[in-house]
């Protein structure tokens, strides 16, 4: 039940809300048409703004109503505490102060909503009601006593919601009666005399304080830290204090030398390196914790008497905790060193691995080539010889003429036909001739460059390396291929070759300054012509990356990218990591 001055009266009853006017009723509200299943246990005017604020206790929440509807509704999901509203308090500055069953003191101002609560310094957070005393101060009668918080530190938790504040409690053995819940919800339950005394109802009986004749006690309490125990086993705490190794349960046991109430002294504990804020022990005086890393910490206690105040400076403890032996740097960086050994190792044995294969393939096509050849010899190119020779013969017996002079250029024919079997046999045979690529190349550009306007120049990197037989060939038929054409078909002044042998790649490079290729033929190569895709092909076998790089009266340059595990016959120093990721692909 509430009014105002105007003579309104407004009650809530189970069903509805009522209003009535010097006696007589205006109108009745039923709960369903404001959205609510419950009446409200609590009403007040707002005589600033009009309507009413009404406190709701199952379901919980705060409302503000005004012409026959809800203005504004706040819940926890607003920021308001948790549990019912037992009472509202309004400032004159228009400030309402709801105290709530679970979650502390809320402020509403403009709409936003803070709540202070144990985490902010409060006692607990059952709340029965709030009110000012004529200095300001706040009196809050929670379940855990008589709570006094001066406005200074009301106004410093205004400005910063994450503050902690000072408080004042008066419990059981100061004389207040302790209560969980509100003494009624009808009437009030605190009301400040014209004196500055402060009467309140606690249920059984009906107390007063008069905030003007408050003994309080100045002297902060020492602090003193009185041991250690870990793993139930008692250190005294002295500075930079080491404990064993392996260490579980660490208990830290303090005291604050108060002779005035010493059950209400209060505790704030906080363990550096590990706790990130302090903790609100309350009056306990032990701090636990649980399987600490080993390093260095330090332990700070704080304390405030029975009248809320704190020595700040407290007590401190500087102790650490020996690691044990795979705790160490020293077993850390073997331990590294242990895995790296452990992927050398790995990476060896892939390279080794990688190695077999390719060398498998590589020799498994070399005997191909080589009974390839011997087939070809022995029994193809022996019988065409002696085909040509008969048709020798058949030569010297016709006589002059046409047909003499066509058979003839037939023989030409077949003469021919024999020379390039034998320089088929011979390319077969030359993996397993010399194996010195640099010189091979040389010899060519040489006797290419013999009888063409273009010069020739080899550049070698490195030192020179020996090479797999077969893939040897295969970069052998490129650069032939390549230097065939550079100076066959592109009209160049210079042409350059250039070999480097790295660790990581092998690479091969001509290039001339003639009058290039389209970008098309360079990627596709000429419709019945099978140069550039031979060189494709070839580099596809060994795993290689081929480039052709042209354009119109730009010149020509082909690059061949060989990974040096494929490459060479011997490992020599250190191949980047990124081969283990080569397959072997050498196809026979």
């Amino acid at each position: 039940m509430t009014g105002d001055s105007a003579g309104n009266l407004w009650l809530s009853e189970h069903r509805s809300l009522l209003h009535l006017h010097e006696g007589r009723l205006v109108e009745q509200i039923p709960w369903s048409d404001l959205g609510r299943h419950q009446s409200a246990e609590l009403l007040l005017c707002d005589r600033e703004r009009g309507g009413l604020w009404l406190g709701f206790w199952v379901g919980n929440g705060l409302a503000y109503f005004k012409d026959r509807r809800f203005r504004a509704l706040y819940t926890a999901a607003n920021g308001l505490g948790d549990g019912g509203i037992p009472d509202i308090h309004i400032d004159p500055d228009g400030t309402v102060w709801a105290a709530t069953q679970r979650g502390g003191l809320s402020r509403l101002k403009d709409g936003r909503i803070i709540t202070l609560t144990t985490k902010n310094g409060l006692p607990c957070n059952t709340i029965n009601w709030t009110i000012q005393d004529d200095h300001g101060s706040f009196w809050l009668y929670a379940a855990c006593g008589l709570v006094r918080i001066k406005r200074t530190e009301i106004n410093a938790w205004i400005a910063d919601p994450t503050r902690r504040i000072a408080t004042t409690v008066w419990d059981a053995a100061d004389g207040v009666r302790l209560r969980s819940t509100a003494a009624s919800a009808y009437g009030a339950s605190v009301t400040k005399a014209p004196d500055g005394k402060l009467w309140f109802v606690t249920g059984e009986a009906i107390q007063v304080v008069d905030p003007n004749r408050l003994l309080k006690n100045e002297v902060p309490p020492p602090v003193h830290i009185e041991q250690i125990m870990a793993d139930r086993k008692t250190y005294q705490p002295t500075s930079n204090r080491r404990l064993p190794a392996l260490v579980r349960d660490l208990q830290i046991d303090y005291t604050a030398l108060s002779l005035v109430a010493p059950e209400k002294n209060l505790f704030e504990y906080k363990l550096e390196g590990y706790d990130g804020d302090w903790v609100n022990a309350g009056h306990r005086r032990q701090a636990f914790y649980t399987n600490l890393a080993p390093r260095p910490y330090t332990f700070r206690v704080i304390a405030s008497n029975n009248s809320g105040v704190w020595n700040e400076t407290g007590a401190s403890l500087e102790f650490s905790i020996a690691p044990a032996f795979y705790q160490t740097d020293l077993f850390r960086a073997l331990c590294v060193l242990i895995c790296a050994g452990l992927l050398w190792m790995a990476y060896q044995f892939r390279v080794r691995q990688l190695r077999l294969k390719f060398n498998v393939a590589s020799e498994a096509r070399l005997e191909e080539r080589m009974r390839i050849a011997r087939e070809l010899h022995d029994n193809l190119l022996q019988t065409v010889q002696g085909f040509m020779l008969s048709l020798q013969a058949v030569s010297e017996i016709m006589p002059a003429g046409t047909a003499k002079s066509k058979f003839e250029n037939t023989l030409e024919i077949g003469d021919r036909a024999i020379r390039e079997g034998r320089q088929a046999i011979q390319d077969l045979r030359s993996a397993s001739s010399t194996n010195d690529l640099t010189e091979a190349v040389r010899v060519l550009g040489d006797e290419l460059a013999s009888g063409n306007s273009a010069s020739f120049r080899l550049v070698v990197e490195g030192p020179t390396r020996e090479l797999h037989p077969i893939v040897r060939n295969e970069i052998y038929g490129i650069a032939r291929e390549a230097l065939r054409n550079a100076f066959t078909h592109a009209c160049a002044t210079r042409i350059e070759a250039e070999i480097s042998f790295d660790n990581r790649l092998l690479k091969l490079r001509i290039r001339d300054d003639g009058k290039g290729i389209t970008p098309d033929i360079a990627e596709q190569g000429n419709a019945g012509h099978y140069g550039l895709a031979g060189m494709r092909e070839r580099a596809r076998q060994i795993g290689s990356k081929l480039v052709i790089l042209s354009g119109p009266e730009t010149g020509t340059e082909v690059e061949l990218s060989v990974p040096g595990l494929a490459a060479y016959a011997k490992p020599q120093g250190r191949f980047h990591f990124k081969w283990l990721r080569w397959n072997g692909r050498v196809r026979l």
